[in-house]
């Protein structure tokens, strides 16, 4: 499986609906675990971004698709990052001319 960071702002209407916050991480939680993934970590944060959720998914389709359907319920707006764990980083490095 391939990780992922994503960096989190609410949106407007996000903030107005704060309290519901937990249950949507809930059900974003269900719906990436529905798509074969799994969160690693997560955690509210200070400063330019609200939310840095840590996971894994299939592949970059999955993450795609993932991200689309929780910006497309309009509370919050995502930056995403696909992350390579130390093996792949020394691996590519290594293949380097």
């Amino acid at each position: 499986m391939s990780a992922y960071i994503a960096l989190v702002r609410f949106t407007e209407k996000g903030i107005s609906r704060i309290k519901e916050s937990p249950r949507r991480l809930d059900e974003a939680r269900e719906l990436l675990s529905d798509m074969g993934g799994r969160f690693l970590h997560f955690y509210m944060t200070m400063g330019d971004y609200d939310l840095v959720v840590v996971y894994e998914a299939p592949d970059d389709a999955c993450a795609a698709r993932f991200t689309l359907a929780l910006g497309a319920a309009g509370n919050i707006r995502t930056t995403t990052m696909k992350a390579f764990p130390e093996n792949a980083y020394r691996e590519i490095i290594a293949s380097l001319p």
